[in-house]
């Protein structure tokens, strides 16, 4: 199956019914992996290595959201997993049948796992783990394994500009990116 618009082939992949739903804006890497029951939002990037596994239940990124090099995103069959708007999600990042709400940054080797919520603003520090039915409120700080909650911690100007960042990229490498080898 063609690229978003950018002539590149990559791994894009229905399962019976469920094929993914990926907006022409978006950038997804020829090395990324898109399964089953999955949509990406405008302006999103999927970066290489990234596997989104929508085969047990669904999964949604919003836009303007980077879901960085080496990630997996997964369900449960009774939990979706969602990805706000202006998200960062960090290389190598395990996302599985949880909540990401907006402007949230899930920082690089970090897990969320099922039904836990991470509200908007919030910071998921690397290497941290969320453990199941974990809620971390706006504007949070989550640290440690497993993952200790300090209010008021997380810096929104930052996450903006990372998450801008990340938009500004995709558009480079959907512009710019070329294969050498073949």
């Amino acid at each position: 199956m063609l690229g978003q618009g950018y002539g590149v082939r990559m791994p894009i992949y229905a399962l019976g019914d469920a094929s993914p739903s990926i907006d022409p804006s978006a950038y997804v890497h020829p090395d990324a992996v898109i399964i089953g029951d999955v949509t990406i939002g405008a302006e999103s990037s999927i970066w290489p290595g990234a596997v989104l596994r929508g085969d047990d239940g669904r999964i949604v990124i919003g836009a303007r959201t980077s879901i960085q090099d080496n990630c997996v995103l997964h369900t449960t069959p009774m939990d979706h997993t969602i990805v706000g708007d202006d998200c960062v999600i960090g290389h190598i990042v395990h996302l599985e049948g949880c909540t990401i709400s907006d402007g949230c940054l899930i920082g690089n080797a970090a897990m969320v796992l099922h039904r836990s919520v991470v509200h908007t603003g919030a910071i998921v520090a690397a290497n941290s783990v969320v453990l199941y039915d974990v809620d971390i409120p706006s504007g949070a700080l989550a640290v440690g394994s497993p993952a200790v909650i300090k209010p008021d911690r997380a810096d929104a100007a930052m996450i903006a500009q990372a998450a801008q960042s990340y938009v500004d990229r995709g558009r480079r490498f959907a512009a710019e990116l070329r294969r050498l080898d073949g």
